[in-house]
């Protein structure tokens, strides 16, 4: 006997949405030139969080809306998000100073005693030891490079490492979206299965009870009592399995929304099903390429690219630089006089041809590098769309017909008990029924559960997380 088991439906489908988390994953700073260094989001980030507040002691209300609050603040990947933005923010300013100018200021009290032998001078008439002595000198210092356009182009590009950061940091929203309303979708899954499990252990109960009559009364062999029994206690087994499952995808909800994992809490929203009529291919398409964050964000680096090739390139200018520094020096202050120096340099690379051959190379792989990831990006986004509408199309036809199938294995199961009942059959019709209206069953929520899934991808993949719920309500 095959039995249709909720681990062959549903987690699947979770290892394809782990598989999408990755293909999605924003293209973040670390992975240009001189972006910052850290720890960037991966898949696996978002299934994790920072734990926030105290354990209750009674089951708290969850909601989805609640849920994805939750993971917009906790969530790992997001934290992990904002991280990168604040490098790639302390990065500009980095390179920022190299184009203004540096002022110090220093304040320098001496005292000194001088052996003249030590030195290896013997003057006669001189003592060997002079001082103590000292000088007080007081200073500021400035020092600019006038003209230097690598710094310029570095600057550029660290610019545009920023606002691709801030940008991959938005897409880490949706991307939490998609994550917490995954996790929440599976839970109302489990929670479903279990209540479809625990009425298919009741039916299975009454026919193993009416065997078990039959038997006694000698109306029916003990093959029908044995064979009621086997799948009571297979449904048993099957319950205890599902609630296992539901256990543990309630711990990784609670993982990626920050949530206490002791923590009881119960779900308040239901399984949402509505047809989804917005098929206009060409019209989402463009609303994706529009809205996408990760796609905006790839802009930005290829920007960043560009500004540190053509920084490579102008390493070979020259550059102008000043220094100079002003102050009062003296053997005290009222005994000082102001100094003044004053330079300015000009440098030009003479001999260094290998090392600007090579950085120029480097620079444009890494440019071409980018360029082809952003190419590749704008390709990946229509196909995301694309695999959205089909398996949202595919999930609502394997909803409707699996309501069909739920139906018709229920009547299937009536009719077999009908006959059991009435004698004119043994157990053996009414075991597959049984059977066949489990599979229904299972089969049932996992297509409502993919097709919700779908949805959520697809507000993903179009740049519109934070609007999941017109998705979701079939608008």
């Amino acid at each position: 006997m095959l039995k249709h088991s909720n681990k062959n439906t549903i987690r699947p489908c979770v290892s394809r949405l782990l598989l999408a988390l990755a293909g999605l994953a924003p293209f973040t700073a670390a992975q240009t030139p001189q972006a910052p260094a850290g720890p960037a989001p991966t898949a696996s980030s978002f299934q994790g969080s920072v734990p926030k507040g105290q354990v209750s002691p009674q089951p708290i209300p969850l909601s989805l809306d609640d849920a994805i609050q939750r993971g917009l603040q906790t969530n790992l990947g997001i934290i992990l998000s904002g991280t990168q933005t604040a490098a790639a923010r302390g990065q500009r300013l980095g390179q920022l100073q190299a184009l203004l100018p540096s002022v110090d200021f220093t304040a320098k009290e001496t005292a000194m005693q001088v052996d003249l032998p030590a030195e290896g001078l013997r003057l006669p008439g001189i003592p060997k030891v002079i001082g103590p002595f000292g000088y007080t000198d007081i200073r500021a210092s400035l020092s600019w490079s006038l003209l230097d356009l690598p710094a310029l182009r570095n600057y550029l590009a660290a610019r545009d490492n920023f606002g691709s950061a801030q940008l991959s940091e938005q897409d880490a929203r949706d991307m939490v979206v998609l994550t917490v309303g995954n996790a929440y979708l599976l839970v109302l899954a489990d929670q479903t299965r279990i209540t479809s499990v625990e009425a298919q252990v009741a039916t299975s109960k009454v026919s193993l009870d009416q065997a078990i009559a039959n038997h006694q009364a000698g109306t029916a062999p003990l093959l029908d009592e044995l064979r009621a029994r086997v799948d009571y206690q297979t449904q048993e087994q099957e319950l205890i399995v599902s609630r296992d499952a539901l256990e543990k995808d309630k711990l990784a909800l609670a993982r990626t929304i920050g949530l206490p994992l002791a923590q009881q809490f119960t779900l308040t929203d239901t399984t949402p099903y509505a047809a989804f009529d917005q098929m206009n291919v060409d019209a989402l398409i463009r609303q994706a390429k529009e809205n996408r964050k990760d796609l905006a964000s790839l802009v930005e680096q290829t920007e960043a690219a560009e500004q540190q090739r053509i920084a490579a390139r102008d390493e070979r200018l020259p550059t102008v630089k000043i220094d100079t520094d002003y102050g009062d020096i003296g053997t005290t202050l009222g005994h000082s006089h102001g100094t003044v120096d004053a330079s300015a340099s000009l440098s030009v690379p003479v001999f260094k041809e290998y090392a600007l051959r090579g950085d120029a190379e480097q620079a444009q792989a890494q440019l071409d590098t980018a360029r082809a990831q952003l190419s590749d990006k704008q390709a990946q986004i229509e196909a995301d769309v694309r695999d959205a509408l089909l398996d949202i199309a595919s999930s609502q036809r394997q909803v409707e017909v699996a309501r069909s199938t739920v139906d018709l294995a229920n009547e299937e199961l009536t009719e077999a008990q009908q006959r059991y009942t009435n004698g004119v059959s043994d157990n053996l019709a009414v075991s597959q029924a049984q059977q066949s209206v489990a599979q229904a069953n299972d089969q049932y929520v996992a297509s409502l559960y993919r097709d919700n899934v779908a949805k959520l991808s697809l507000a993903r993949v179009l740049g519109a997380g934070q609007n999941y719920k017109t998705y979701l309500g079939g608008k």
